[in-house]
C-alpha cells in the first residue's frame, strides 16, 4: 500500500506504510511484517500502534440485510513511539490469525465476494488515525481443503460466498459470525435441491463442517432447509472419505422430508437457534467412515471451480463502519456499508 499521511499532524506530518512479509496465510498462523513510519518536517510521538483484522459482514435486521465492517482481532504492537523529523521508524509485528477466520482464497485464487484486511491504526494524543488497510489472503487448512476437494469431485459449482453475523446452533464459536460458501448442487441432485451452503468452524484440535441444503418444494411436498453437521479432528479429517459422506447426506436429504439432518441449524443473529435433532444416529458427526480414504482419486478440485467462477474483537464485533477508501488502489470499495 502507498504511504498515507497522518491527518492528526496535518501537512508535513509523518506517513505510515504497513508491509506484510507475506499476504498468504491459513487460519491459526501468524501474520508478520513491519509498520514503517516516515518522519515529517517535525518530530512526533505516537501513543500506540494498533493492528486489527477486519472483514465485510452481512447483518439481517427485519426484512433487510445490511453490509458492514467487522473487526474481529485487535492487537497493540507498540506504544510510545518517537518519530524524529525526516527519519524512518520501523515497528515489527506479529498478529495471530483466528482459527475461525473466513477463507478468502482457494487453490491460490481469490474467493469471489470475500475480503479480509489488516488495518493499521495509530493513536495520537488519544485520537485514532487509521492508515493502511492491506489485503490478506487466507487459504484453507489442509483439513478444510479436503472437504473443498470433495465438493469439486462431486460436481458442485461455486455460486457465492459471504460472512453472516450470528452463531451456529450446537457449535462452539469464538467469533460472532460465520462464513457461508454457496454452491449449485451436482446435476443428479439439481431437481431436488436449489443450493448447498458450506460452513467451517475450526479450532486447534477440531474441524466442524456444517452443510445446509435448500430443498425445492414439489406438488405434494414443501421445500425447506436441511442441515448436516460433522465434528472431526484435523487428523481424522485428512483420512475421511468426504465425497462419500457428503454424497450420502445429499441422497438422504433429497429423498426425505423435514428440516434438519445430522445435527442442528444456524442460529439467527440475536435470536434463539431453531436447529432440531436430525434423523441421523446419535453420535453421528465424528466423521462418516473415518477410516475410508479415497486414495489418489482426485476431481477438478475447488481451485479450478473457483478460478472458473472468477474468469469486534475475538468473541465480538464492531459493525457498521464504512471504509470508503478501503483497497482503493485495487479499484473498488471492498468494505463499504450498504443496504441490500
Amino acid at each position: 500500500m502507498f504511504k498515507r499521511m497522518l491527518s492528526a499532524f496535518g501537512v508535513g506530518g509523518p506517513s505510515v506504510d504497513t508491509v506484510l512479509d507475506t499476504p498468504h496465510v491459513v487460519p491459526g498462523q501468524v501474520v508478520t511484517g513491519q509498520v514503517r513510519i516516515q518522519g515529517g518536517s517535525n518530530e512526533a510521538r505516537i501513543d500506540q500502534v494498533v493492528l486489527s483484522l477486519v472483514t465485510r459482514v452481512e447483518v439481517e435486521h427485519g426484512d433487510h440485510e445490511f453490509g458492514g465492517t467487522a473487526e474481529f482481532l485487535r492487537v497493540q504492537v507498540a506504544q510510545g513511539v518517537h518519530v524524529a523529523a525526516n527519519q524512518p521508524v520501523s515497528v515489527p509485528f506479529q498478529v495471530p490469525v483466528p482459527w475461525e477466520a473466513p477463507i478468502t482464497a482457494v487453490g491460490g485464487q481469490p474467493l469471489p465476494g470475500m475480503t479480509v484486511g489488516v488495518r493499521t491504526e495509530l493513536v495520537i494524543s488519544g485520537a485514532p488515525d487509521k492508515g493502511d488497510l492491506d489485503p490478506l489472503l487466507i487459504g484453507p487448512l489442509p483439513s478444510q481443503d479436503r472437504v473443498l476437494e470433495a465438493f469439486g469431485q462431486l460436481g458442485f459449482q461455486f455460486r457465492s460466498a459471504d460472512v453472516e453475523a450470528g452463531r451456529i446452533h450446537g457449535v462452539q464459536q469464538e467469533l460472532g459470525f460465520y462464513q457461508e460458501i454457496e454452491f449449485f448442487p451436482p446435476a443428479q441432485y439439481a431437481g431436488a435441491l436449489s443450493q448447498v451452503e458450506l460452513t467451517f468452524v475450526a479450532n486447534p484440535h477440531e474441524l466442524v463442517v456444517v452443510l445446509e441444503a435448500d430443498k425445492r418444494g414439489g406438488m405434494f411436498s414443501s421445500g425447506g432447509d436441511s442441515f448436516g453437521r460433522f465434528h472431526v479432528s484435523h487428523q481424522d479429517a485428512m483420512q475421511t472419505d468426504w465425497a462419500g459422506a457428503i454424497d450420502q447426506w445429499l441422497a438422504q436429504v433429497s429423498q426425505r422430508g423435514g428440516h434438519a439432518a445430522f445435527g442442528g441449524g444456524h442460529q439467527a443473529y440475536g435470536q434463539p437457534g431453531y436447529g432440531q435433532p436430525g434423523y441421523g444416529q446419535p453420535g453421528y458427526g465424528h466423521g462418516y467412515d473415518q477410516h475410508g480414504h479415497h486414495g489418489h482419486r482426485r476431481g477438478p478440485g475447488m481451485g479450478g471451480v473457483v478460478a472458473g467462477a472468477a474468469a469486534g474483537v475475538v468473541g465480538g464485533m464492531i459493525i457498521g463502519e464504512a471504509l470508503d477508501d478501503a483497497f482503493e488502489d485495487d479499484g473498488g470499495d471492498a468494505f463499504g456499508g450498504d443496504e441490500e
